[in-house]
């Protein structure tokens, strides 16, 4: 690298930490963060505003232009995500699942965590987003603090479960197809390897905080009934959350047509009095919960351009190249130990820079699978624990806890998460 060359990539580091640190104490949104310092990168790296040239790399074209359409795919899978998922509340199948499941577990509270716990997953593994979080929440945290379950065990259930669900919901993938190239079939076929130990974990964890805080509080004001809450479900319909992950992982059918069938079914199995309304204002309302979430993709692509544009990548190469794992054992060591870099939107944060970062990798040499495992792993650690998470914020204002409390406790039970997939992830991919 030449001495300007030195002089951009401290300057880029330094606007990188600065907007770290304004992400961090909540001085900047992400949404907003994201974009403006993809401008920046690309200003020190000396990428032209404009030029007269149609294949030049410029901010306005290359960077604003196509970098804000970059991830229209990922945008698409989370539209179809958001309306499945409002599907699913208005014909009643969300709470039938809950109910089920409150019915199986009686008084007994592990059997109860546990209960929620996989019932909630199996919810999240078919719809995100924060809206899809408050209804479930509502309705399975009080009944777990009735039953004398602490409000930190009730909040980390839920939290868990949007962990563990979030790697099984196909209209996140769409991140991974677009920003490394990856099918959705190879996505698929290592899921496992980041899910299964979160999931164990997750289950060691619950327990092991029900039998250490002891009872909780079991006073507490059940959410007042809305008029779908009786809705009657039939039975064969409460499968209809696991068609989409289904037809992904058996049929290696794509993200929209997957979602778009299992909305269908869903339809069929329930068939409500106005199908047509629901199908129309679920799009609608689906569009709404997951509008802050369009925004900072837009922004991750934009980011994405910037850092993947010659110049700003001719800068930060060389530095990703030095530290980049090439074996097992480094691959292990460099992404637990930085794990924790996944939460306040850094740099390992597919939501934030890490998608940047992970583009970066790859064209250093390291291969799109084991980025994506890297990346998948990680992610673990910022969908349970990171305090920046809307859904944290809501569950631990719900359930009256401390939200640092709940990173200080799940942080080493979710880099454990880490450790075991990429052991397994790097003998899969070396």
């Amino acid at each position: 690298m030449t001495t300007a060359m030195w002089f951009q990539a401290i300057g880029i580091l330094l606007v990188f930490l600065l907007f770290v640190g304004l992400m961090m104490a909540r001085k900047l949104p992400t949404i907003l963060a994201l974009p403006i310092m993809a401008i920046l990168f690309a200003i020190i790296a000396g990428v032209p505003l404009l030029s007269n040239n149609p294949e030049a790399t410029t901010i306005a074209k290359t960077i604003l232009a196509s970098g804000s359409m970059k991830l229209s795919g990922a945008i698409a899978g989370l539209i179809f995500g958001a309306w499945f998922g409002q599907i699913l509340n208005k014909v009643g199948i969300t709470k039938s699942i809950i109910r089920k499941a409150a019915e199986l577990a009686g008084d007994k509270p592990v059997l109860i965590a546990i209960l929620f716990f996989i019932t909630a997953s199996i919810i999240f593994s078919a719809a995100g987003g924060l809206g899809m979080v408050i209804l479930v929440g509502t309705i399975v945290i009080p009944i777990m603090l009735t039953a004398g379950i602490s409000q930190f065990v009730a909040s980390i259930v839920v939290l868990l479960a949007v962990g563990v669900g979030s790697l099984f919901n196909v209209s996140n993938w769409a991140v991974y197809v677009d920003v490394l190239g990856l099918s959705v079939d190879k996505i698929a076929n290592y899921t496992m390897v980041v899910a299964l130990p979160l999931f164990i974990i997750s289950l060691i964890m619950i327990v092991f905080y029900i039998q250490k805080d002891g009872k909780g509080r079991k006073a507490w004001a059940m959410p007042a009934a809305t008029p779908g809450d009786n809705k009657k479900v039939p039975t064969i319909a409460l499968i209809s959350p696991l068609v989409p992950v289904l037809l992904v992982f058996i049929f290696k059918i794509d993200i929209v047509p997957a979602v778009i069938i299992g909305a269908i079914v869903t339809i069929l199995l329930t068939w409500p009095k106005r199908p047509i309304h629901i199908l129309s204002s679920a799009l609608v309302e689906g569009i709404q919960d997951v509008a802050g979430a369009m925004g900072l993709m837009i922004g991750i692509g934009i980011l994405l351009s910037s850092v993947m544009s010659p110049q700003v990548s001719a800068v930060i190469s060389p530095l990703i190249e030095s530290v980049l794992p090439g074996s097992p054992l480094p691959y292990i060591l460099f992404f637990t130990i930085l794990s924790p870099l996944a939460i306040y939107r850094g740099p390992l944060n597919v939501w934030g820079l890490g998608s940047g970062i992970a583009a970066l990798f790859v064209s250093a040499g390291m291969t799109p699978v084991a980025a994506m495992l890297a990346l998948r792993a990680v992610s673990n650690v910022q969908s349970v624990s990171d305090p920046t998470n809307s859904h944290n914020v809501w569950v631990a204002d719900f359930t009256k806890s401390d939200i640092n409390e709940i990173l200080k406790k799940t942080l080493p039970w979710t880099m454990a998460s880490v450790l075991i997939s990429v052991v397994i992830g790097a003998f899969m991919v070396f």
